[in-house]
């Protein structure tokens, strides 16, 4: 017994880690990683300057919709795209959803928004339906344009009606700031 009261703070802090690492912590980074990337994300590390923006030499990239159906990204082609690549057992990607969800909710109507999972289709929908949130989920049948390439979870890409990708984000991010309402407010003028 005297030996748990003289380590309790070690045995508790090991066992948080233990915690933290399993299954269950999964909510409990993501919350840490939201509360972090409210506070230290902005759009100004997300835009990309107008001389170092990438245009996309093709839009051949076919997807399927969670309902099955297969679309063609070329079908976006001269409008406004905002696409995510995420995963629902990656923190970051779970912790920015809600803002996702926010802006969605305001542009979804001005904007594409292709939110393309990286996982298996019934956890996908699982973790949608859990959550409540209604946004375009697509998973990837061939490869992607590789001016979007990227081997990180989440990554995020604003594209403008020209094809240039003017913003990206590895990471999480608070995506209904300001800020970034404010860009796409200038690209969809």
């Amino acid at each position: 017994m005297n030996f748990i009261k003289k380590n309790l703070s070690n045995i508790l802090f090991i066992g948080f880690i233990i915690f933290l690492f399993s299954p269950y912590g999964l909510p409990v980074r993501a919350t840490l990683i939201k509360g972090v990337s409210l506070i230290t994300t902005s759009v100004f590390s997300m835009e990309i300057d107008k001389k170092e923006q990438i245009k996309l030499e093709n839009y051949q990239w076919q997807l399927r919709k969670m309902s099955g159906d297969y679309i063609d990204f070329s079908q976006f082609e001269n409008k406004i795209v905002v696409v995510n690549f995420w995963a629902t057992w990656c923190p970051p990607c779970v912790a920015e959803m809600p803002s996702f969800q926010k802006l969605y909710d305001a542009y979804g109507d001005k904007v594409v928004f292709l939110f393309v999972a990286n996982d298996e289709p019934d956890k996908v929908a699982r973790f949608i339906s859990d959550h409540g949130y209604e946004l375009p989920i697509y998973y990837q049948v061939s490869n992607r344009p590789p001016e979007m390439d990227s081997n990180s979870l989440p990554t995020t890409y604003i594209i403008d009606a020209t094809g240039r990708i003017v913003a990206s984000k590895v990471g999480a991010a608070n995506w209904n700031s300001s800020k970034v309402r404010n860009l796409l407010e200038k690209i969809i003028e």
